[in-house]
């Protein structure tokens, strides 16, 4: 099977299925596993050269309205009659269905339940720990200005509770949320976890913080839980969430929590 996966969390989804293989193209952005880095590249998930992906003659495009701006490229493919699903995650039961969802499109349902088994288990087991600590309060900053962050209806609000934290926009009924730095002055968060979407860790300039009005005075700063997390573990939806949500509930609670040991719960299936 022909498979060609337009941003980075559907190439993640097929490599648990195993079926890296089977891809011919991704976008720009797709860089796990490791060997999709020789793959075709059809440009940025926001603009990919559709010439391309109909030479490539797939028997699938996988699409997702993760990415905002993909609409456009739904609709090429829709025109040209290119054979392509859209996924539209907003929460880890989203991304369990979605993935068994390709599993039954690749005729792998097996290694999907498979999977999918090993992740709930996995989730199980940090909601028990969950319990057991008092929840810290999160801000997580997507993009530092306009300032961009997770709400109610976004995995990143589960993960945060698995981890033993609380997301400070969890009251607020949406995936993503539009604020401002005074708005999270306000919240007062005792962490502060910054994961700028396309933007790598190196990159991120945490001493940026202090000079925001006020926010010196911050708890999260005052005691320097400020944390810069990779994108790729917490932005995108695909089960590479797991080892995010084992890392964040470390640095929140490392006397209550498993330690990191920066090893994915579930990539071992990728190569069974």
């Amino acid at each position: 099977m022909r498979l060609i996966s337009i941003c980075p969390s559907n190439t993640e989804l097929v490599a648990y299925l195993g079926l890296t293989e089977h891809l011919v193209g991704v976008d720009d952005f797709s860089d796990w596993p490791k060997p999709v880095e020789q793959l075709p590249r059809l440009g940025p998930d926001l603009s990919i050269r559709i010439d391309d992906v109909e030479a490539l003659e797939p028997d699938l495009v996988l699409a997702s309205l993760s990415v905002p701006g993909m609409e456009r490229n739904v609709e090429e493919l829709q025109k040209r009659g290119i054979p392509h699903v859209v996924y539209n995650p907003n929460s880890l039961a989203d991304i369990k269905d979605n993935f068994l969802d390709l599993g039954k499109r690749t005729n792998c349902q097996s290694k999907a339940q498979q999977v999918i088994n090993l992740y709930d288990d996995f989730l199980n087991t940090y909601e028990e720990r969950a319990r057991k600590v008092e929840p810290v309060r999160l801000y997580w900053e997507w993009w530092p200005k306009p300032v961009f962050t997770p709400g109610k209806q976004n995995w990143l609000t589960e993960i945060s509770q698995l981890a033993g934290g609380r997301n400070i926009y969890d009251h607020t009924n949406r995936a993503s949320i539009q604020t401002d730095w005074d708005d999270v002055y306000n919240h007062n968060p005792d962490h502060i976890c910054l994961a700028w979407v396309g933007i790598q860790t190196e990159k991120i300039k945490p001493e940026l913080l202090w000079k925001r009005p006020n926010w010196d005075t911050l708890q999260a700063l005052q005691t320097n839980h400020v944390h810069i997390l990779e994108e790729a573990l917490y932005c995108r939806p695909s089960p590479r969430l797991l080892l995010g949500l084992k890392k964040l509930a470390a640095i929140l609670h490392p006397n209550s929590m498993p330690a990191d040991d920066g090893i994915d719960p579930l990539v071992r299936l990728i190569s069974e």
